[in-house]
């Protein structure tokens, strides 16, 4: 019999980038700009930005097994904040379930960037310092892609 478990986990990432909340916001909400920093290598990329709204992200582990991340957008009020809720899987098991909260909040002439999400990793497929250091480096990848434009 597999040994289940599950671990809860919440982090909060802060990011201060040079461009406006309207920029940065816009950067998560055009599929080929938000591609170009969240899924680079993902030729099947899909983003569907509206409240109700699925996003689809794929990639492989170091050992060449699928991960799926399934995306839907549950709030978005425009420039300002962002809320969806995300399906992981790996091997075609469900491995993560989380809920992600974006706010953009004007610093000047820049963005202050807060990003909370809270999460449930199942069976150890996942271990929250792996999500917390990926999306770290997605908000990093963001950050290039603003000074960039």
């Amino acid at each position: 019999m597999t040994e289940h478990s599950v671990k809860h986990s919440t982090f909060t990432l802060e990011r201060t980038y040079s461009a406006s909340p309207a920029q940065v916001f816009a950067a998560w909400a055009d599929r080929d700009t938000k591609a170009k920093w969240f899924a680079a290598d993902d030729a099947d990329y899909t983003l569907d930005f509206r409240v109700g709204g699925a996003e689809a992200a794929h990639g492989r582990t170091d050992d060449g097994a699928e991960i799926v991340a399934e995306s839907v957008y549950r709030d978005i009020l425009t420039d300002e904040r962002i809320v969806y809720t995300t399906l992981l899987y790996g091997r075609g098991v469900l491995a993560t379930v989380s809920v992600t909260t974006v706010e953009f909040v004007s610093d000047g002439t820049g963005t202050h960037l807060v990003l909370t999400e809270q999460d449930t990793f199942l069976d150890d497929q996942e271990q929250p310092e792996w999500r917390q250091q990926g999306t770290g480096d997605w908000l990093d990848a963001l950050g290039r892609e603003l000074d960039q434009s």
